[in-house]
């Protein structure tokens, strides 16, 4: 396992804190997933990418990460307040299709998006209607702690008993009598002792769609219930990273580390991250703002913000040039400047993949240049250790392209860097291109046999001094998203930036 100091913010002691495993070299992370009952958009993107890396680096590093990402097809209520109905349910009334063929449907979905945007799959993807057993042992879990109490079907955790033991907000840094101040309720508290207790199993009305038996009678399990259920059947009681977007902290996570220290006495995770959120134009995405946008909306450009469609890759791209813990700003401008960003990148790409180390001229070391390339280098892995800066990554990995390219169109020659700097600047470049950052080569069908009978005939029609056709081709290319490189010795291609 490499030897790095690698430094993560922990949100539960708000700074950042040297990474230890708790049981080296396994990593156990589990990071909450979607609610299933829409397609994805970029709400579901940040966390994806944002803890993909993370997965990515860490097994770089040599960790064996186990990685659990649920689904949420059950217990998501549209309400703030334990109210509402399942949001899954209520899409199945509207689409007249069983609840489990929506969830099904958009899981689906789900998936293709994922897969586009060149995440890896989790090592484990539970789903909570696959751990209803083990939500009702973990509700009982709490009832015989004291720590919950049931009332016409529906069992609530007791907040304030809970909180006489342990710290009820230590995530979000909410403070326990602030919350029952601002939760007053003047008609009364419905069934809970207080309101800020939070439904642990749900009695379930008749015509309640999802639902099953329980000791308690026919319902359903509360929302946070879920993840502290399957994180720890897969993780264990404590385990590594929990991570998740900012708006789980509360009410979600705080719940689950109450769930979790109730039934285990530990918290549930030892590091819990937590990406930022996005905006769309400066304004919060929202359906009533009009600028919702979902994935595949973004991916062929139909939506009305939209000035044209923006690949997976570029969208990937993006999101990584921004550290995590960063608002991130969507808006064409910023998209087209990570459209070129991602072109600049995979053109290189391709000329790493290349490029050969050539002994030629007998030029001598070039110190200067050399101690370039290894503080590009090692400047990279600093950044990725501390708190998996991606931003600055790709800002140093854009160093190391500077001097490939150089050697690429004869600036320098690969003789002044020395066989061994050489390779590993090529062989760093596409480990961070290809393995970390997870940036792909998107080709369409027979690109490269297109590609090669045009610059056939461009080499041809030049050649013949047909420079009419010449530009003609060029301008094909170019319309197509491609750029004629007339090299010295050779005539390449490229992405237009």
């Amino acid at each position: 396992m490499k030897q790095n100091t690698l430094k993560i913010y922990n949100t539960l002691s708000r700074k950042k804190e040297d990474f230890e495993a708790l049981s080296p070299p396994h990593v156990g992370m589990y990071v909450c997933g979607p609610t299933v009952y829409g397609d994805a958009h970029l709400g579901h993107a940040r966390p994806a990418i944002t803890f993909d890396t993370v997965n990515r680096y860490l097994t770089h590093l040599g960790y064996k990460v186990r990685y659990v990402r649920n689904i949420t097809d059950v217990g998501h209520l549209q309400g703030d307040a334990d109210e509402g109905e399942d949001k899954i349910a209520n899409k199945a009334k509207l689409e007249q299709l069983e609840p489990m063929e929506v969830a099904q449907q958009y899981t689906d979905s789900y998936h293709r998006d994922m897969e586009a945007l060149n995440t890896w799959k989790p090592s484990i993807e539970p789903r909570a209607t696959g751990h209803i057993p083990e939500q009702i042992a973990l509700v009982q879990g709490i009832l015989d702690e004291g720590l919950g109490y049931e009332v016409n079907g529906s069992v609530y955790f007791d907040v304030l008993k809970y909180n006489e033991k342990y710290q009820y907000g230590k995530l979000s840094g909410r403070v326990l009598e602030e919350l029952m101040s601002g939760s007053r309720d003047l008609d009364g508290q419905g069934e809970k002792r207080n309101q800020v207790d939070f439904a642990l199993w749900k009695n379930a009305s008749p015509e309640h769609l999802m639902k099953w038996e329980s000791p308690w009678g026919v319902g359903f399990p509360g929302w946070h219930l879920e993840c502290t259920a399957m994180s720890s059947k897969y993780l264990g009681k404590q385990f590594d990273i929990h991570g998740g977007g900012m708006d789980l902290m509360f009410p979600h996570h705080e719940c689950e580390i109450a769930q979790g220290n109730a039934c285990n006495h530990q918290d549930p995770a030892k590091y819990w991250m937590h990406n930022n959120m996005i905006t769309i134009n400066g304004q919060k995405m929202g359906k009533s703002l009009g600028n919702f946008i979902t994935l595949q909306e973004l991916f062929t450009g139909k939506h009305n913000l939209l000035e044209q469609a923006y690949s997976p890759m570029t969208i990937r791209y993006f999101i990584l040039t921004a550290h995590y813990r960063s608002t991130l700003d969507f808006s064409n401008d910023a998209l087209k400047a990570a459209q070129k960003g991602y072109k600049k990148i995979i053109n290189g790409l391709r000329i790493a993949k290349n490029l050969e180390y050539t002994s030629e001229g007998n030029e001598p070391l070039d110190e200067n240049q050399v101690g370039q390339v290894e503080q590009s280098i090692a400047n990279a892995f600093r950044a990725m250790d501390d708190d998996f800066n991606t931003a600055q990554a790709i800002g140093h990995i854009f160093n190391l392209l500077k001097k490939i390219n150089s050697i690429y169109t004869g600036q320098l020659k690969s003789p002044i860097f020395g066989k061994e700097v050489f390779d590993k600047m090529i062989s760093t470049y596409l480990v961070f291109v290809e393995n970390i950052l997870g940036l792909s080569e998107e080709k369409s069908d027979n690109q490269q046999g297109l590609l090669n009978v045009l610059l056939k005939l461009y080499t041809e029609a030049k050649t013949a001094k047909n420079y009419d056709k010449v530009d003609e081709i060029r301008s094909a290319l170019k319309e197509l998203g491609f750029v004629v490189k007339d090299m010295k010795d050779k005539i390449d291609w490229a992405y237009e930036e």
